[in-house]
């Protein structure tokens, strides 16, 4: 019976090629649009990461301060869950900062540094929002050795505002996509199966079972969903090699690129299964 069943999904191939084309276009840009989505998605929670791990906090130490003190002040920071990292900017260093940015010698004016010694505090990633960074801040601002916290609170918050919303249009536009993707796939195939309507009531006269009228068109949808799998692989490879000098999106291609190989063949084959079983729930055996 399963040897009946491949036979009439090949002879089914065979028999309507233009329509067996149509579905494997449909099922194709299905799968891509479905990958492309996902792909946006991880990119965009990249993004964030990348910049909210480059967020620093700047902690202005009180003077007078002791030296030796400063690997006390660091071990305390470091000891903290929302620290990645610390580090340390003497007196000295921020004046030949200071000197670099604005080329200015304060020296040739005063006869001592006013610049305050401080630590450049990175977060953890999973901190850096609105709510939890006011936390974070007046939590650094209550250490007993900190003069002042700096915090650049105003371009941070809008920049979070601005991805945590892009983030929410991305999954909007992913799950209209997918939407799309699906009715493509359900439009094609149900437009097959009503153009073979007249070939199913044929069999339904000579007596056939359902599941031999409805698994050859079954089996005919996950090999063209196979199909559809390899064709968009091929397309992956292709967009891998073109975005080579996007450093962002290559490093995240060549790393997740067995996640692609293995989701794409798994997307086309599974996305046809499912329209095609809904495309058919109506076909029964009465006449």
């Amino acid at each position: 019976m399963i040897i009946f069943w491949f036979k009439e999904a090949f002879k089914s191939i065979s028999r309507a090629k233009s329509s067996f084309f149509l579905t494997l276009i449909s099922l194709t840009l299905a799968v891509i649009l479905i990958e492309a989505s996902i792909t946006a998605l991880k990119l965009s929670e990249i993004f964030q990461k990348k910049i909210k791990s480059n967020i620093n906090v700047s902690l202005f130490i009180k003077d007078p301060f002791n030296e030796n003190n400063i690997k006390d002040y660091k071990s305390e920071l470091s000891s903290k869950n929302y620290v990645k990292s610390v580090k340390y900017v003497s007196k000295d260093e921020a004046a030949k900062s200071f000197m670099r940015e604005t080329g200015e010698d304060f020296r040739e004016i005063l006869d001592y540094n006013p610049l305050p010694a401080s630590f450049i505090v990175k977060l953890n990633t999973d901190v850096v929002s609105k709510d939890s960074l006011n936390s974070v801040i007046n939590n650094l601002s209550s250490l007993k050795w900190v003069d002042e916290v700096v915090f650049k609170d105003s371009f941070v918050y809008r920049l979070l505002s601005y991805l945590e919303a892009g983030k929410n249009y991305l999954f909007i536009a992913t799950a209209i996509l997918i939407l799309i993707a699906v009715y493509l796939v359900y439009s094609t195939i149900k437009l097959i199966t009503n153009n073979r309507m007249k070939e199913l009531e044929t069999m339904k006269l000579v007596g056939a079972k359902l599941s031999t009228i409805k698994m050859p068109i079954i089996l005919n949808g996950l090999m063209t969903g196979l199909l559809a799998s390899i064709i968009s692989i091929a397309v992956y490879y292709f967009i891998s090699i073109q975005v080579d000098q996007y450093y962002l999106v290559n490093k995240f291609i060549t790393a997740n690129k067995y996640f692609y190989v293995v989701t794409l063949l798994i997307i086309g084959p599974v996305l046809s299964f499912l329209v095609t079983v809904y495309s058919l729930r109506k076909l029964t055996l009465k006449i």
